[in-house]
Formats: C-alpha cells, sequence, structure tokens
C-alpha cells in the first residue's frame, strides 16, 4: 500500500526550482489560470488534521504488513506465508484497516491546496508534472535499486529459489500504489481543471465509468476487466480531496454523520448480498466500487474528527513525528517492506538454527503466544523502518534538482516521464519482482527521471521539441513554494 504520497504544500525553498523557473521562458509572459476557482468557493490552507491522518494512513500500513509475516516450519524448511491468512477475525479488521480511500482523498485534497497556491506563478502544467515525478521517482529508484540488489545478493548466497521468488512477491505488492500515484499524479492539471468547471458532473463521470466496470466484470466473469478501476476509483476518490479542500462538504455535523451512515450501510448491505466482498483488501486488487463508498465514509468521518485531529497535531511530539512521517512518506511506504522482508529473513534463521538464537522455537501463527509477541514484533518493526528511512530519506527530502533552464519540460516529457514510471512498475508487478524484472523496471524509472529534469532519453527529442507549456500552457504553478513530498506520495 494507502496510499506522493502528496502532503500539503511545504514551505518554500529557496533552492527548488527558482533557477530554472526564473531562466525558463515560462515567465517571460505568464499565462492565466485555464479555470480559475469561482469566488463563492473558499480554498483551505494546509490542515493539520490533513497532515496528522496522512502519518496515521502510512503507520497504519506499515503495521498491517507487519502483522502478515509469518514464519513456519514445513517439511522442507522454513516457509514465509501470509500470518493473517485464515485469521476469522480478517475481514473485520480490514474495515479499520483498509485506509488506501482515504489516503487519496487526502491526497486529491493536498493536490489542489499546493496547484491552487502556485496557481498563474509561471511553470506550466507540463512543468508542474515534471517537478513532482522528480519528487516521486528518485526515492522510488533508490529503493528498487536495493530491492534488486538484495535479490541477487541472495541468489549468489545460494537461498532456495521459492525463498527468494516469495521475497520477490511480497517486496513487489506494494509498488501498485507507485504507479497508480504517478497516474493520478500526472492528471491533477486536467483533474482539477474538469472539477473547477463541472464539478458534479466529472465526479458523476468518473463515478459511472467505476460502476460500468464492475458491472461488465460481473456479466463476463473476465477478471482482467477490473483493472480498468485503477485509474476510475483512484481518480474518483482524488476528486473528493478537491471537494474537501474547496471546503464544499455539507457544513452541519448532523448531515456529515448521515452521509458516513449512509455510506458504510450502503457499503455493508452490498456485501451482505455478495455484490462486494466483506474483505475490503480482496476488494483492492482489483479496485471496485466498493473502495468508493469506502472513501466517501472515511471522507465523512474525517470531516467529523477534523477539530479533534487539529488540536492533537498543535501538540509539540504529535507535530514532530506527524511532520517526520509526511517529510519521508514515500520512503518509508518504498522501504518497508524490504525492512520487512529482512526481519522475515533473520527469523527464517532462527527457526533454522542458525546464529545466537538459532534454534528457538516460532510459536505458531495466530496461537494465542504469537498474539503476544505482535507488540515487541511491531515495536522492532518500527525501530527498522526508522532507521533505515533515516538512512535513505535523502533521495527524498534534499531539494529536487533543478531542471536544466535551457530545456524546459514540455508536455511530450512530462507525459512520457510519467508513463515511464508507470510501465516501470506494470513490468515489475507482473514478473513479481524477479531480478530481469526489476532491473528492467528500473530502467523505465530511470528513463523517467531523466526526462522529468528536461534530459531526454540517448536519441530522443521529445523533450527539446515539445513548447514549454504543451498543450496546456495557461495551466500554471509555482515553483517558488515547493511541492509536496510523496506517502501514501
Amino acid at each position: 500500500m494507502s496510499v506522493d504520497i502528496p502532503i500539503a504544500a511545504q514551505p518554500a525553498d529557496p533552492r527548488d526550482e527558482q533557477h530554472r523557473v526564473r531562466n525558463s521562458r515560462t515567465w517571460e509572459a505568464p499565462p492565466a489560470p485555464l479555470a480559475s476557482v469561482p469566488a463563492s468557493v473558499r480554498v483551505r490552507a494546509r490542515d493539520g488534521a490533513v497532515d496528522l491522518a496522512r502519518a496515521w494512513c502510512l503507520t497504519v500500513v506499515v503495521v498491517m504488513h507487519a502483522l502478515m509475516v509469518g514464519v513456519t516450519m514445513g517439511a522442507g524448511g522454513p516457509v514465509l506465508e501470509n500470518a493473517l491468512e485464515g485469521w476469522s477475525g480478517f475481514a473485520p479488521f480490514t474495515w479499520f484497516a483498509q485506509i488506501m480511500p482515504l489516503f487519496f482523498v487526502l491526497g486529491g485534497f493536498s493536490a489542489h491546496v499546493q496547484f491552487t497556491s502556485l496557481n498563474s506563478r509561471g511553470v506550466t502544467a507540463s512543468g508542474y508534472i515534471a517537478l513532482r515525478m522528480r519528487r516521486l521517482l528518485r526515492p522510488a529508484l533508490a529503493a528498487i535499486a536495493a530491492i534488486v540488489l538484495v535479490l541477487a545478493v541472495l541468489t549468489l548466497l545460494g537461498t532456495p529459489a521459492d525463498i527468494v521468488a516469495i521475497a520477490g512477491f511480497r517486496l513487489s505488492q506494494p509498488l501498485w500504489f507507485l504507479g497508480v500515484y504517478a497516474l493520478t499524479t500526472a492528471a491533477v492539471p486536467l483533474a482539477l481543471a474538469a472539477h473547477r468547471r463541472a464539478p458534479w458532473a466529472s465526479v458523476g463521470a468518473l463515478a459511472g465509468l467505476a460502476a460500468t466496470v464492475d458491472i461488465v466484470r460481473s456479466a463476463t466473469g473476465m477478471a482482467g476487466i477490473g483493472f480498468l478501476n485503477l485509474v476510475f476509483v483512484w481518480l474518483l476518490v482524488q476528486q473528493f480531496g478537491f471537494w474537501l479542500a474547496e471546503d464544499r462538504m455539507p457544513r452541519s455535523r448532523l448531515a456529515v454523520a448521515a452521509l458516513a451512515v449512509a455510506a458504510y450501510g450502503s457499503l455493508a448491505l452490498l456485501c451482505t448480498f455478495g455484490v462486494f466482498s466483506f474483505d475490503l483488501l480482496y476488494d483492492l486488487n482489483p479496485p471496485c466500487f466498493a473502495l468508493v463508498l469506502l472513501g466517501i465514509g472515511q471522507l465523512a468521518l474525517f470531516r467529523l474528527f477534523a477539530p479533534a485531529l487539529r488540536r492533537m497535531h498543535a501538540l509539540r511530539p504529535v507535530n514532530a513525528i506527524a511532520g517526520w512521517i509526511n517529510a519521508r512518506a514515500m520512503t518509508v511506504y518504498l522501504w518497508h517492506m524490504l525492512v520487512l522482508v529482512l526481519l522475515a529473513g533473520v527469523l527464517v534463521l532462527v527457526a533454522s538454527g542458525v546464529g545466537i538464537l538459532g534454534g528457538a522455537e516460532l510459536p505458531a501463527l495466530r496461537s494465542g503466544e504469537w498474539w503476544a509477541t505482535r507488540p515487541l514484533w511491531l515495536v522492532c518493526v518500527i525501530a527498522a523502518v526508522a532507521l533505515v528511512v533515516t538512512a535513505t530519506s535523502r533521495w527524498e527530502t534534499a531539494p529536487a534538482a533543478p531542471a536544466d533552464p535551457k530545456r524546459p519540460v514540455g508536455w511530450g516529457a512530462a507525459s512520457a516521464s510519467a508513463l515511464l514510471a508507470i510501465a516501470g512498475v506494470v513490468v515489475i508487478l507482473v514478473t513479481g519482482f524477479t531480478i530481469v524484472g526489476g532491473v528492467v523496471g528500473l530502467a523505465c524509472i530511470a528513463a523517467g527521471l531523466r526526462l522529468a529534469s528536461g534530459q531526454p532519453i540517448v536519441g530522443s527529442r521529445v523533450a527539446s521539441e515539445q513548447p514549454a507549456g504543451g498543450v496546456l500552457p495557461s495551466l500554471a504553478c509555482s515553483a517558488s513554494t515547493r511541492p509536496a513530498q510523496p506517502a501514501t506520495e
């Protein structure tokens, strides 16, 4: 997993993009916005409740994945498996742990706040996308390279092929978010323009498409059709964040509570009749309309609890922890699974009788003893993730290297950057993160990062031939304000 992960706009960093912006031809005649926010709509500024909720969502993702780590002794030796598989309480658990819809809602909020606050400052839509891709792909490149290296080392050390394959598969699972987030981020200029012109129509169109995909999938039995909702469902949920940013939700707490009850009630009813699964993680792959209803319910609950969240965020320790997590959100997301696999490797050594802890008996999965050891296990996981993230977060927290001012990033290059990132993720997911698949995916993402930096791929002229404003020259946003950091980006 939710989950740039984008957060709200950050304070300006004078090192970020200023040189490029001041030298870019887009500053010669700053264009007017494509679609301004109506005067009657109040766009909200950075919200402490959003910051805290995003940090909490990412923490839930790490904790849930940590609880899924299971090592047992089979006839042929240690076996890595999902510790929660077969747990009778898992489906109810997912109604609390499936936070990806809220993650995308909050991401939409942050994207709207950032884009609006930067509007009309000189950077075109293509420049915005390129800036976001640089922020997103730098930490992704480092994390994926590290995973490829670990898999290669395991293979060279003679680790059984099935163990390496399982490790690769587990490491690939959360990467779907990277591809989807690259898509939704690249779509922000168009999605926001559509929202500003016709908020109800844009939401209705996406809802209709998402529902149609579910209906066709159910009628034909072709499960692959459902993956179209990786586009429609998450773009729709992101649109909900635009409504939150413009404070368009009902002001009455009773009305918001009624919305939450209606959303969760409808979801429960549809699950009861077998339309969707009560296991909301199952409903994630491929995504279905159940996640839209869950997103509406989570949005309503967030709205109800936002005042309390703001008060909590105002506490200095809470503010510091949430800020630390959000500034490194994509690093946490991309590296935590590698940490979990390595810690699982330690458990394998323990179960195999290797090392100073060798021979220690591991508790049976989901037994009373196993549950009793989970707090200690979670403490170890959080500590290890924090150490690794501290060591690797410079790829995310360091100011983005400015693009070459002599090569303004055109619409073609910005779009190709996002498409290459998506292609890289698809290759990794399809191959289950084999070494070859990882290398190919890494090459795609590296090429995407190069294009986003205004440096065309060898033999390509896409960046230099496209006008800096592309087909949407009037969608402007400032690079004088630091862009949102990725988490769930």
